[in-house]
């Protein structure tokens, strides 16, 4: 059985030049995994009619204490997925090491409609 075709705005947001019109993605796969980005990049009290969306895990690495900070990041991440993310992904996975100046982090979920495992790994520096 053939998949339902499937549409929706590509995130960064951004103008299809081809086009002239938002730029859209057909691929649910990457569509689970922009909005996983979104949850991570975005910091609480940015979006406005959202204030508490978003775990900003950019703001991290800049905390103090290295492992700490770490640990820190692997539960700011889970929660923020799952309130965020709960009814389209299952988190299985978050591990979250500091390198340096940077912090490593590893997802692992399961995309719940198609029941399938991804990982994302992330390098987030300042």
């Amino acid at each position: 059985m053939a998949e339902p075709p499937f549409t929706s705005l590509r995130y960064p947001l951004a103008v299809d030049p081809a086009r002239g019109r938002l730029g859209q993605e057909q691929d649910f796969d990457a569509h689970v995994e922009q909005l996983v980005m979104q949850v991570l990049l975005t910091a609480p009290g940015e979006r406005i009619n959202r204030p508490d969306f978003g775990c900003g895990v950019k703001r991290l690495v800049f905390a103090p204490g290295g492992e700490v900070a770490a640990t820190l990041a692997q539960a700011t991440i889970y929660q923020a997925l799952t309130t965020w993310l709960g009814d389209v992904i299952t988190v299985t996975e978050v591990t979250a090491r500091a390198d340096d100046a940077a912090l490593l982090v590893r997802i692992g979920y399961a995309v719940k409609v198609l029941g399938q495992r991804r990982y994302l790994n992330l390098r987030v520096t300042p």
